[in-house]
């Protein structure tokens, strides 16, 4: 079984952090009873980077301790802990793959989702929520399906009862960067960068990572993966793909 549903809107997690726990976090329980009840062979759960919060390693490895700092990294973190519980208590094979911001044409929400939107409302001015300076991974999505196949087969292949994979790029780009991208590829020049800083060390919103960066050794040296494109590819490609289907 593979449970990749969710609600991925941190700022959501933080207006209303009880609609969130049911759509993650009781989602993630009624899967896992599923599973045991009709003896799946694997169940993997979709994590997240925001379960390690603000990291003090960076890049960040597995082992990292769990220090979420939003209510949605925090459903993501029990969700991992629920679904090692069940491999210990009921003979469950569990994959847990916490993935960095993963990208591609169909994107309906995130940072290159809201700038096209917003430059399409008004070209002259974009508004980015931080001072700008936040930077993070970005991965494209067919990098991640292929990991993800990757991980699950040699999981299934596998004796053991639990794994945890970072699933990311090895490198990362600041919001501001990605504005510049996104402008370019609109055919616009001279747009103004308005910030708004939610808290005063500059972050999107409440809960916002400022830095994330995943350290996915373990999995190239498992399993041989490693990404075809960049994090400013992979930003490079879908502001391309979705302006093209925006306006195509």
């Amino acid at each position: 079984i593979f449970h990749m549903a969710a609600n991925p809107e941190v700022r959501h997690s933080t207006r209303d952090p009880l609609d969130h726990y049911h759509q993650n976090l009781t989602a993630t329980m009624n899967a896992l009873e599923r599973a045991r009840r009709f003896g799946a062979r694997l169940f993997v759960f979709a994590s997240s980077s925001t379960v390690y919060g603000d990291a003090e390693i960076i890049p960040t490895p597995e082992d990292h301790p769990l220090r979420p700092i939003s209510v949605y990294g925090a459903t993501k973190a029990a969700g991992e802990i629920l679904c090692q519980t069940y491999s210990r208590l009921y003979g469950l094979k569990c994959l847990v793959l916490r993935y960095a911001n993963i990208i591609g044409p169909r994107l309906k929400h995130g940072v290159i989702y809201d700038f096209i939107n917003k430059l399409r409302s008004n070209s002259e001015e974009l508004e980015i929520l931080g001072d700008g300076s936040q930077r993070k991974s970005y991965l494209y999505i067919d990098d991640a399906v292929d990991a993800t196949i990757k991980a699950f087969e040699k999981m299934l292949n596998s004796d053991d009862a639990e794994e945890v994979y970072n699933i990311g790029n090895k490198d990362w780009v600041t919001v501001i960067e990605i504005a510049d991208i996104v402008t370019k590829a609109m055919g616009l020049r001279g747009v103004r960068y308005r910030f708004s800083p939610a808290t005063p060390d500059g972050r999107g919103w409440p809960g916002d990572v400022k830095l994330m960066l995943l350290d996915i050794s373990r999995l190239e040296r498992r399993i041989g993966w490693i990404p075809s494109l960049s994090s400013r590819d992979a930003v490079r490609r879908t502001a391309a793909e979705m302006i093209s289907n925006a306006y195509g």
